[in-house]
């Protein structure tokens, strides 16, 4: 037992040194207007479709040039079910432009995936209603 204490000891010893996660916050995010991006949902999905590749392209093409600024991801959901439901779907919509974006070289300490309600999505278009979308938003270089 006191080898296997040594020998853990000395690898986390050698392991580096974990960096600080970013400390930042969404709040106040739903009033920013310049770098915002709508991801658009199917009714009760949190499946990213073909539609949304275009909006979600350009998002991540924004995010990858300028690293140092945080990305909120606000999940949106109306009445697709009760409360409970809409909101978990909300956050699963969030956790998959989320996942996408990371996927796609996005620093996850950058990413903040957050359920919203629904009355928030300015850049939205009247066919496809905010609460069936995310909305990506580059929050201001700090």
């Amino acid at each position: 037992m006191k080898r296997l204490l040594l020998v853990l000891g000395v690898a986390l010893a050698a392991a580096p040194a974990l960096g600080q996660p970013r400390s930042f916050s969404c709040l106040g995010a739903e009033k920013l207007e310049d770098d915002v991006f709508s991801i658009a949902f199917a009714r009760g999905s949190a499946t990213i479709g073909e539609a949304a590749r275009s909006p979600l392209a350009a998002a991540i093409e924004a995010a990858l040039a300028e690293p140092e600024r945080n990305i909120c991801i606000l999940g949106h959901a109306g009445q697709e079910g009760g409360a409970t439901t809409s909101i978990q779907l909300a956050a699963q919509r969030a956790r998959a432009v989320t996942d996408a974006m990371a996927a796609q070289g996005i620093d996850g300490e950058r990413l903040r995936a957050e359920p919203r309600s629904a009355q928030f999505s300015p850049t939205v278009r009247a066919a496809e209603p905010p609460s069936r979308s995310v909305t990506i938003v580059l929050m201001p270089p700090p």
